[in-house]
């Protein structure tokens, strides 16, 4: 009878979950909080039932149910790996969701260089609704200094990629059995994940111009911003790698956490090569540069 009932498929037919609502939720909540948080830079109300939520405390609520599900929801796909579950048609399937996820970040920022070209290649037929929008006909605009790409954006470029390079000599290591390799590689890649982050605050700290002020401003926080909370999740990623391999969760042969986080640094990096040379050196080209 026992045998009647025993699996006899590749597939997982996981439990009931609460992640997949909950993260939901928690990104809903993420988003109306960016909103608030950027009413609130403006100095403008966000009215919703009686309720002012122009504030910057609503996206901090969602970002942390936001990373409780990412922990929860991990955590449970380790476990059912370390189970048996993930077979090779179920680890073949994990790549697919993986690839589709990344499919679907690139067109968010799909969306942020489409805003940035627009108020750019079109900058005298733009129709000017708020003193934010004028540029005077010319991109950057009028009386806007901007970022001196050769300075901080050249050395972030420059941890990214050593970033791209540490990550690939963790996925080697991996692949021959080197586990001190691994470790090293994954703690370096965090390291400099840290530090771009930090670079990239420092910058934002000392910017000649704000996201309120101007279009230029609004579509450049937005674009690299959007980009830094991508390093910051990556960054994440990869530092719950490093203490899985410290762990020996992984093997030369079932290893697709890492691969997971390695193809998402990857992406990161590739993306951040478009804003560099697009925001900072193209739309940058002859402008006044404010030097600190």
């Amino acid at each position: 009878m026992a045998d009647a009932h025993a699996k006899k498929h590749d597939y997982h037919i996981i439990d009931p979950s609460p992640w997949p609502v909950l993260s939901a939720i928690g990104a809903l909540v993420m988003a109306l909080g960016a909103i608030a948080w950027m009413r609130y830079a403006m100095g403008s109300p966000l009215p919703f039932l009686g309720l002012d939520l122009a504030n910057p405390w609503l996206f901090f609520i969602g970002l942390v149910l936001v990373l409780y599900c990412m922990f929860g929801w991990w955590s449970d796909t380790i476990k059912e790996s370390h189970e048996g579950f993930h077979t090779r048609v179920v680890s073949l399937h994990l790549r697919y969701g993986m690839i589709m996820f990344i499919a679907s970040e690139v067109m968010f920022f799909v969306a942020w260089f489409w805003a940035f070209f627009d108020a750019s290649l079109f900058a005298g037929e733009a129709v000017q609704v708020t003193r934010s929008d004028y540029t005077g006909g010319q991109w950057p605009p009028q009386g806007i200094e901007v970022v001196d790409p050769l300075h901080l954006p050249l050395y972030n470029t420059v941890i990214l990629l050593l970033s791209g390079t540490t990550v690939t000599w963790a996925h080697h290591s991996l692949i021959h059995g080197d586990r001190k390799g691994l470790i090293w590689g994954l703690a370096l890649t965090v390291a400099l994940g840290i530090l771009f982050s930090c670079v990239q605050f420092y910058e934002y700290a000392v910017a000649p111009f704000a996201f309120k002020n101007s279009i230029y401003g609004a579509t450049f926080f937005m674009a690299t911003g959007f980009h830094g909370f991508h390093v910051l999740v990556g960054t994440i990623f990869l530092l719950i790698c490093l203490f899985r391999a410290m762990r020996g969760h992984f093997t030369p042969e079932k290893h697709f956490g890492f691969e997971a986080a390695a193809w998402y640094w990857h992406f990161v990096d590739v993306v951040w090569l478009f804003l560099f040379f697009c925001i900072y050196v193209w739309a940058s080209w002859g402008a006044p540069i404010a030097h600190h």
